[in-house]
């Protein structure tokens, strides 16, 4: 049997839980949410990395859905609630494919159906607006874990890629891990300063997750985890799930994907565009600078690094689908993962230690965030606590 055949015969046992797709905002950029303009029931490669078919080609048995929204939103909660409402709509739509799902028996039920295990995660502590009320609401919605920060500062916790500001959490900050706690709302530590990371980890008494982040001593950039964030994974029980996007697992990538950046700026789009205009101004900056282009080896060289340092129990993956203009050759879209597990399965990697990194830690680390919560739960009530009351008002010196 090749290394494709075991590999797939695994996922049929042990499918990938992927932390962080995009899909939902894509929808809303393309079509406003309209499902039955781009109806992921057929292939729609030509517009998606994402539809139904090729999350089964994938071997994908689960999926947190991330409801992302832009910082600079003017009500950055409203339009978080639109990102839920189109994940509901999906699920209403698809329920052959897609079963809603909250907790870890909720993925099991879901696998032995053959369903894929459907979550949401909120990508950014702005998504809350500053208030632990909304958190509460979100997690009652089915948010199920919220990245603290995106790609800039929130008023209670530093971003990897803004000016530093607060050090890390704030005495807010840390509060709202201990609510996330208390719910059973997982914390995810990627796009976090490395600050953060530190903070988060000393405040929280139950698993952290990186839902799409790589190692930084393999490719630095501000995105990935230090090694000695990752040290600290067993202790804490978390997961850290690679990402496959090329300008955080490959340096020259790194270089290459400022200058593209900087080109989509000039021409009045947001760097992380992804509208069919900004995919043409990247098409025809690739064309006058070739682009580097990462592969499966690539990510393996990363998830080989962050198992010598954390381990395989602290593994997973997140590969930020339909969030990335580009993806490594092999892992064009969702249906690629079979390739990166064939990949270390030639490198070495276990057939046990393949199903701890598509299922089982991810599994693992939901339920053990619900245990904490169930025990929290017993001795103590929603916070009350403001963020004016912790931290003086935002914007004070």
């Amino acid at each position: 049997m090749g290394a494709l055949e075991e590999v797939r015969e695994l996922l049929r046992e042990f499918p990938v839980v992927d932390g962080h797709n995009d899909l939902p905002w894509a929808l809303r950029e393309q079509v406003r949410y309209d499902l039955d303009a781009l109806d992921i029931a057929g292939d729609r490669r030509d517009r998606l990395h994402t539809d139904l078919p090729r999350l089964r080609a994938g071997g994908v048995g689960a999926q947190y859905w991330s409801v992302y929204v832009p910082a600079e939103q003017p009500d950055p909660v409203a339009a978080t609630l639109e990102q839920i409402d189109c994940v509901r709509r999906m699920l209403e739509r698809y329920p052959a494919d897609l079963a809603p799902a909250r907790t870890a028996a909720d993925l099991e039920t879901a696998r032995a159906e053959g369903r894929i295990a459907s979550l949401m995660g909120a990508e950014g502590g702005h998504s809350i607006a500053n208030s632990l009320g909304t958190l509460r609401a979100l997690h009652a919605l089915g948010v199920r874990y919220l990245t603290l920060t995106h790609n800039s500062n929130v008023d209670w916790a530093d971003s990897a890629t803004d000016v530093p500001r607060a050090g890390g959490l704030t005495a807010f900050g840390r509060e709202v891990v201990r609510e996330m706690n208390r719910l059973g709302m997982l914390v995810d530590l990627s796009h976090v300063a490395a600050t953060t990371m530190r903070d988060a980890l000393d405040a929280s008494a139950a698993p952290v997750i990186f839902s799409h982040s790589s190692a930084r001593a393999v490719c630095d950039h501000p995105r990935n985890i230090p090694d000695d964030v990752l040290e600290r994974l067993p202790a804490n029980g978390g997961v850290a799930m690679v990402t496959f996007v090329p300008k955080f697992v490959l340096q020259a990538a790194v270089d290459w994907t400022a200058a593209a950046d900087e080109n989509l700026r000039a021409h009045g789009l947001h760097h992380l565009d992804t509208s069919p205009e900004a995919m043409r101004l990247h098409r025809a900056f690739e064309e006058r600078h070739p682009r580097p282009v990462a592969t499966v080896s690539v990510v393996a060289d990363h998830l080989d690094h962050m198992r010598e340092v954390a381990g395989i129990d602290h593994l997973g993956i997140g590969g930020d689908y339909d969030g990335t203009a580009f993806t490594p050759d092999g892992l064009d879209d969702v249906s690629g993962y079979p390739n990166l597990l064939a990949e270390l399965l030639d490198r070495g990697w276990s057939r046990t230690d393949l199903a701890k990194l598509t299922w089982r830690n991810a599994v693992r680390v939901l339920g053990a965030a619900e245990d904490v919560a169930r025990d929290l739960q017993a001795t103590r009530g929603p916070s009350l606590a403001t963020i004016g009351e912790l931290d003086g008002t935002p914007g004070e010196s």
